[in-house]
């Protein structure tokens, strides 16, 4: 429970400075080399919606078992880390990592990497907390087959 309100405000307010910066963050989202206009605008867009989703609901219901925030929160955190590493790898000059805006600037260096990683390595421990659809026990199915065999 912890670890989802810590990440809830961690990307609650990652989202809401990138909205503050909306502006800026096309630009920001350019320098990684992969998207450009109307692309990085579109991704600024899906990484903000879904910090907002992800943060405000492990805010919101840190109890909650819930699948879904923790795909966005992955899905977000997957798209961070591709653009750091790939954009690393490539020796491209990131000066603002964007993780909040135009605010709390990082140029992109091997410790933006480690930040962008934890995030990925705190998914697990929530995937195995969040409840998916158990399968039926031995004697649900046993249940259910003998009240097929019955007239």
């Amino acid at each position: 429970m912890v670890l989802r309100i810590v990440l809830g405000a961690v990307y609650s307010a990652m989202a809401i400075a990138q909205l503050a910066s909306l502006p800026h963050m096309s630009g920001i989202l350019s320098a990684y080399g992969l998207v450009t206009g109307a692309a990085a605008t579109a991704l600024a867009l899906a990484l903000i919606a879904g910090e907002l989703v992800s943060g405000i609901w492990f805010l919101a219901r840190p109890r909650s078992k819930a699948l879904a925030p923790v795909c966005v929160y992955t899905g977000v955190s997957v798209a961070w880390t591709v653009l750091a590493v790939q954009a690393y790898a490539r020796g491209l000059t990131v000066d603002n990592c964007g993780c909040f805006g135009i605010y709390l600037t990082q140029r992109l260096s091997w410790f933006v990497l480690l930040q962008d990683a934890l995030p990925l390595f705190y998914a697990a421990p929530l995937f195995r907390s969040a409840r998916t659809t158990p399968a039926p026990s031995k004697a649900d199915r046993v249940e259910v087959k003998d009240r097929a065999d019955s007239p």
